[in-house]
Parts: structure tokens; sequence; C-alpha cells
């Protein structure tokens, strides 16, 4: 009897404390992870959401292929290496965008979201195919484009403007993904073509093919900041 006690209370607190329950679980694909919601996935690319409510987990997961991420809202996380101690909570401020080379050493580890506020990530896994198919823009020479990655599999840029500024034409040489991290109104405008307007949401993303020549105007009344990416 004290036995079934036992068991019913261990049952009992699973269901009352998802978050930890689901942390001891086996390791899954960070594809299947929770909170990791699948988007979008061609030839090249697999998107994913990432969207850790406050005071939840991601739970164990493996990461195998290289890949990018672009931070859209920030939160209190503390990160776990399988086999190893948590890391203290930390910060990484919005729009942060990194690049890890995970099919060099794969990486098993947790996620949890320690703060009060929703931790909202898009992650773009490259998928495993040999680099050096494309050949992206060397650079984009023009106001608002800054350069903020560069390696063997892509390169990519943030662009910023606020209301009324506007970037000058650039060619796309290479497939790649744009992704939104403030939002608002802008005017695309393309030779042989009338101005375009799209209305831009906090974490969307584009995928977006080579050959394209485009110049952005902001025509809202916010500022508006992306990074597109062109694939190597």
């Amino acid at each position: 009897m004290r036995h079934l006690l036992a068991a019913s209370l261990i049952v009992a607190f699973a269901f009352t404390h998802p978050a930890m329950a689901q942390d001891e679980a086996p390791a899954v694909p960070v594809s299947k992870a929770s909170y990791h919601v699948p988007v979008f996935r061609n030839d090249y690319v697999a998107l994913l959401r990432v969207n850790i409510p406050a005071k939840r987990s991601a739970g164990y997961h493996t990461h195998t292929m290289d890949q990018i991420s672009v931070l859209i809202e920030e939160a209190d996380q503390s990160g776990q290496v399988l086999g190893e101690a948590p890391t203290p909570p930390r910060r990484t401020p919005r729009g942060n965008v990194s690049y890890t080379a995970y099919s060099k050493k794969a990486m098993t580890h947790r996620v949890s979201n320690v703060g009060a506020t929703a931790f909202h990530n898009i992650v773009i896994t490259l998928n495993d195919s040999p680099p050096a198919r494309f050949t992206p823009a060397a650079a984009r020479d023009v106001a608002g484009y800054t350069q903020i990655l560069d390696n063997e599999r892509a390169r990519g840029w943030r662009l910023v403007l606020e209301p009324g500024q506007s970037a000058a034409a650039i060619t796309q040489n290479a497939p790649g993904v744009r992704v939104i991290i403030d939002g608002g109104e802008i005017a695309e405008s393309v030779p042989n073509a009338g101005d375009r307007g799209m209305a831009l949401r906090l974490g969307d993303f584009y995928w977006q093919e080579p050959g394209a020549t485009r110049a952005v105007r902001n025509i809202g009344t916010s500022r508006i900041e992306l990074v597109e990416f062109e694939l190597k």
C-alpha cells in the first residue's frame, strides 16, 4: 500500500509540474523539442519558431546541423549541456544573431526560461548540403545595411530604417531568408515595376529567391529592423 501511495504521488507531481517532468525525458532532435515548432522547409533550410513561455523548459534536445539563430524577444534563460552543470541565468539582447557549426560537433542540451517573459527565437537550420553552391553578394555598400555574418555557410546583413528613410537598391545573388525583428510598413521597389507595400510583423520571416534587385523605403511610423541572409 505504501508503494502504491508513493507511485501515485510521483505521477501526480509529474502532471502538476509538466516542465520538470519533461526535462527528465530522453533527448530528442531539435525539430521535435518542446516549444520548437517547425514552420518552413525546403531543400536548403528548415526554420523553427522557438517560443518558450516563462518558467518553462524545452527539455533535452540534440543539434546536429549548422544553424543561424535570430533572437526576436529576450528572456532570462539558463542552459545545460547533457552531463554538465547548468549555466547561470543570462539575458541576450534581442536582435542578436549567432551561428553555430553543429555539423562539426553535435550538442545535446536543454534551455530553460527562468524569467517572467517569453523567449522567442527564429532558428534557421542549414540542411546537410555542401557549401560553395552559391556566391552571395560580396557586400551591400548602401546606407542602412550592416554586415553581421560571413562564414563558410552564409553571409548576412542587418537593415535598420527609421520612418521615411530608404535603402538604395541591392541585388541578391544567392537564395536566402529575411527575418523581421522590428516590424512596420515598407515599400519595395524593383526595376520596371511599381512599389510593393508590405506590412512586416515582429518574428515574420520570408524565403527569398536569388536574382532580385530591390530598394526598400520605410513608409510607416515605426522603426524597421530586419536581417537578411544569403546562402553559400
